[in-house]
C-alpha cells in the first residue's frame, strides 16, 4: 500500500481540566457531571448536536431506569429525561419513549447550564501523549486542525477512538461483532393500538410478526425486532428493524452499509404498508442520519466486567451505576437473538472504565471494558449514562487533588453519586 506522510501543526485553542470527547448518552452525562463538580470542561463533538446514537441514530427508547418498578438509575441521567418535552416514561422497567429533536434541545440547554464548552462539527482525531497521560487532544473542522490541553480526558466515543489512538489494548473477541440497524420514522400510522412498543396484533408476538414477514417475501432483507416507538407523537412510529454485518471501524464497509440499509428500508416499509394492517397508510418520514452502532472496539481496562459478575448482580466496592437491560446479543448471520433478563440490577465497576498505564483516561462509552455478556446489556443508554455520570464525577475530583485516575478516592465518588440518587 502506498503511503502519504502529512505534518501539520495545530493551534492550541483551550485549556481545560476535563476533555470529553464524544456528545452521545455517556459524553454529554458525564461533561455535566464533570462541571457541576467545579471542573472547566470541553465538551467535542462531531456532529451539530448532542445525543450520539440517541439523536443521529433515533436509537429509542432510553433503556431501562428501573427494574420490576424500581428506580435502579438516578442523578444527571433522570433529570436528563424529565427535562425532555413530551417524553414517557413505560413501567415496569423504565424505557423512556422520547422525540430526538426534544432530545437534542434538554442535551444542549444542560450543558451550556453546567458552563461546558461545546466544540460542535469537530471530529476528534488524535492524541498526544507524554509519560502515561494524554497533554493534547486534536480536531479537525471547518476552522482547520485544532487542539486542546488538558488535565484530563474522558473517551465517549462509543468507539474507543481516543484509548486506542493512546495505546490502551483492547480485547479480541472471537464471535462475530452485533450487527448494526438503521432505525428510520413513519406517520400514518394507527398507533391506538401501540402498548409501549409495538402495535398490538391479536394472537401474534414480535417474533412471529417478524417470521410472517420473511415467509411472506423470502428475498427480504434481514429483519430484526420488529420494534416500535411512537415518541414523535400521534400517528407516527420510530421503527427498529433493519440490520446487516457491519465493522464500523472499516470506512469501505461502513459506507456499503449505509448505502444497502437505506435500500433495505424501502423493502421493510413495502411489507410493513402490504401486511400489517397498522401501516396500511404509512409514509415514509425520514431514515436515521447515520446507522446505528451496536459494537465496536472493547478496552482491556483495570478489570473486566464479567457476564457471570453481571447476571450475579455481584456488588463491587467501586460500584458507581447499574443497569437492568436484558442481556441482548443479536445474530449477525440471520433474524434471530438471545435475550437473557436479569433477576437483579446489575453492578459496574469503576475500574472498568480505566486502564493500567494510563493516568487521566477514562473511558464510560459502550467500549468500556466488560465481556461480551456483560456489554450486551450495559451497552444500553442508562448503562452509559450512568458510567459517564461517574467519569465526570471522578475526573472532576482528580482534577482538583491533581491525582491519578487509578488513585481516585472512591468513597468521596461514591457518595456524591448516592448523594445524587444512584443506588450503588
Amino acid at each position: 500500500m502506498n503511503t502519504l506522510n502529512i505534518n501539520k501543526q495545530a493551534d492550541i485553542i483551550g485549556n481545560y481540566q476535563v476533555t470529553v470527547c464524544g456528545g452521545g448518552p455517556s459524553g454529554f452525562i458525564a461533561a455535566i457531571a464533570a462541571a457541576r463538580c467545579g471542573a472547566s470542561v470541553a465538551l467535542i463533538e462531531r456532529y451539530g448536536y448532542l445525543g450520539g446514537m440517541a439523536t443521529a441514530g433515533m436509537v429509542a427508547p432510553i433503556s431501562e431506569f428501573m427494574h420490576e418498578g424500581e428506580l435502579i438509575s438516578s442523578g444527571i441521567p433522570l433529570e436528563f429525561v424529565k427535562r425532555i418535552d413530551g417524553g414517557k416514561m413505560c413501567s415496569p422497567r423504565g424505557n423512556f419513549v422520547f422525540h430526538p429533536e426534544e432530545y437534542k434541545i434538554a442535551a444542549q440547554r444542560m450543558v451550556f447550564e453546567a458552563g461546558v464548552d461545546l466544540y460542535l462539527h469537530a471530529y476528534v482525531t488524535d492524541c498526544v501523549m507524554d509519560d502515561g497521560k494524554i497533554t493534547h487532544i486534536v480536531f479537525e473542522s471547518k476552522s482547520g486542525t485544532q487542539a486542546i490541553a488538558t488535565d484530563y480526558v474522558i473517551d465517549a466515543t462509543g468507539d474507543g477512538d481516543i484509548a486506542y489512538k493512546a495505546g490502551v489494548p483492547m480485547q479480541n473477541y472471537n464471535t462475530p461483532l452485533q450487527p448494526a440497524t438503521m432505525y428510520f420514522a413513519l406517520n400514518k400510522v394507527d398507533t391506538s393500538g401501540f402498548k409501549g412498543y409495538y402495535p398490538g396484533q391479536k394472537h401474534s408476538s414480535i417474533p412471529e410478526i417478524r417470521e410472517m414477514l420473511s415467509k411472506l417475501c423470502p428475498d427480504a432483507p434481514q429483519m430484526g425486532g420488529p420494534w416500535c416507538f411512537a415518541g414523535m407523537g400521534e400517528g407516527t412510529a420510530i421503527i427498529n428493524m433493519s440490520r446487516t454485518a457491519l465493522d464500523w471501524l472499516d470506512e469501505k464497509a461502513a459506507t456499503k452499509a449505509e448505502c444497502k440499509l437505506r435500500e433495505d428500508i424501502k423493502t421493510i416499509v413495502h411489507l410493513l404498508k402490504t401486511h400489517i394492517p397498522a401501516f396500511k397508510n404509512a409514509e415514509l418520514l425520514m431514515s436515521a442520519p447515520q446507522v446505528g452502532i451496536r459494537e465496536t472496539r472493547h478496552i482491556k481496562g483495570t478489570h473486566i466486567l464479567t457476564g457471570d459478575e453481571y447476571v450475579n448482580a455481584v456488588h463491587f466496592e467501586d460500584s458507581v451505576a447499574r443497569c437492568s437491560h436484558p442481556i441482548d446479543i443479536h445474530s449477525t448471520n440471520d433474524n434471530t437473538q438471545t435475550v437473557t433478563p436479569l433477576k437483579q440490577a446489575a453492578y459496574l465497576p469503576y475500574r472498568s472504565i480505566i486502564a493500567d498505564g494510563y493516568n487521566n483516561l477514562l473511558v464510560p462509552s459502550r467500549c468500556f471494558s466488560a465481556d461480551r455478556e456483560a456489554f450486551a446489556s450495559a451497552r444500553v443508554q442508562v448503562g452509559v449514562m450512568g458510567l459517564g455520570q461517574a467519569a465526570g464525577v471522578a475526573a472532576a475530583q482528580c482534577a482538583e487533588k491533581h491525582l491519578s485516575v487509578h488513585n481516585a478516592d472512591i468513597k468521596k465518588l461514591r457518595k456524591v453519586l448516592a448523594d445524587w440518587g444512584m443506588k450503588i
